[in-house]
């Protein structure tokens, strides 16, 4: 047999071991189904079930910039969709869902994909399971529960992305907003908790110290620094930017990460030279 044969049939076999793969996942996907079949709209404990499109799902996936080193964690996972598609982008996964039987087929499902080792459902009530381990949360939930949801969100880890398939928080502004084929994913990131009294102090040189007063909400910061006000003063996840005038009139900017009551960060002034700073709350 020539190369080129031995190499033609490898392909052919290859394809023809793929193909019977995905038939494999079919069957098997179709065996979950002759099981339990839910029906859209049908009733749950707090919403009824509407499952969200694929291209909804990528792009909730997408707008967190999900990756293999992520925690994903759907609430209300249904049949499991949004978990099972982060499993397959390689992140660690897990669906809360409620309702017996719609955990059970997302479980099922979960092992037609050839998921176990990745993807888990969890058959529990989202207000009363951790998922506090999660860098990244999903929602196809009605306002009222993702406001019930929000204050426990505010609490995890800053920087936790959280995405929201048709419905908002309230008045916590999303970060961003994508719209297509009349539906809309949004996307929030957990903000540190900044708001408080900071003294800054620069690293070497005169030390200088600055007074800083932050109020906030959400993402949003306004105060004063060195008496002055802030201007552009906003928190994505961890990292505080604002800018001020000093006692010289020189506007300066910082840009710092929050952990805790701990700052660390630089101030940069005219001419774009920096100065390292540091920070602590009262």
């Amino acid at each position: 047999m020539s190369r080129f044969m031995r190499s033609s049939t490898a392909f052919a076999l290859a394809g023809l071991l793929a193909a019977a793969s995905v038939n494999v996942d079919a069957q098997e996907r179709q065996t979950c189904d002759r099981d339990y079949k839910p029906e859209v709209g049908q009733s749950g404990k707090d919403v009824v079930w509407v499952p969200t499109p694929d291209e909804v799902v990528q792009r909730m996936l997408n707008m967190a910039k999900v990756t293999p080193q992520d925690v994903v964690y759907d609430l209300g996972a249904g049949d499991g969709k949004i978990a099972i598609a982060a499993g397959k982008i390689g992140a660690t996964s897990v669906g809360i869902e409620y309702n017996p039987e719609m955990a059970k087929l997302a479980q099922c499902y979960v092992q037609a994909e050839k998921l176990a080792g990745k993807t888990r459902i969890i058959q529990g009530d989202v207000f009363k399971e951790d998922f506090s381990k999660a860098t990244v949360v999903t929602m196809y939930l009605l306002p009222q529960l993702n406001l019930r949801l929000r204050p426990t969100i505010l609490d995890m880890r800053p920087g936790t992305r959280v995405t929201s398939h048709q419905f908002t928080m309230g008045d916590w502004e999303p970060d961003e907003t994508a719209e297509f084929d009349h539906r809309r994913a949004y996307l929030w990131i957990v903000p540190a908790k900044v708001e408080g009294t900071w003294t800054l102090r620069e690293q070497g040189g005169t030390g200088t110290q600055y007074m800083v007063n932050l109020k906030q909400q959400y993402q949003k910061v306004s105060g004063d620094a060195a008496k002055q006000p802030l201007v552009g003063a906003t928190v994505r996840g961890e990292e505080l930017r604002f800018a001020f005038n000093d006692d010289n009139g020189v506007t300066r900017t910082l840009t710092g990460t929050v952990r805790g009551s701990e700052l660390t960060g630089t101030l940069r002034g005219a001419g774009g030279a920096e100065v390292k700073v540091t920070g602590k709350r009262e």
